[in-house]
């Protein structure tokens, strides 16, 4: 997935949040496969999360947020 601006494949910050809010199934797929592999990856998944906690309409992060919890 192209990460708006974004030219890398890495995942950064941003390139986490517009997966979580934008990505497709195969995009969330690729993100849990990092988080897995890589517990910084899992971490900033948390960190992105940690920002909407407070909004019930983000409920993308929410699920996110639910995973990073239950993989800790």
């Amino acid at each position: 997935m192209q990460h708006r601006h974004l030219n890398h494949r890495e995942f950064s910050l941003a390139a986490i949040d517009d997966i979580i809010a934008r990505g497709k199934w195969h995009d969330w797929r690729e993100l849990r496969q990092a988080a897995l592999n890589d517990r910084d990856v899992l971490e900033r998944i948390a960190r992105i999360c940690r920002q909407y906690a407070g909004d019930p309409y983000r409920q993308r992060h929410r699920f996110w947020d639910a995973y990073v919890e239950a993989h800790r």
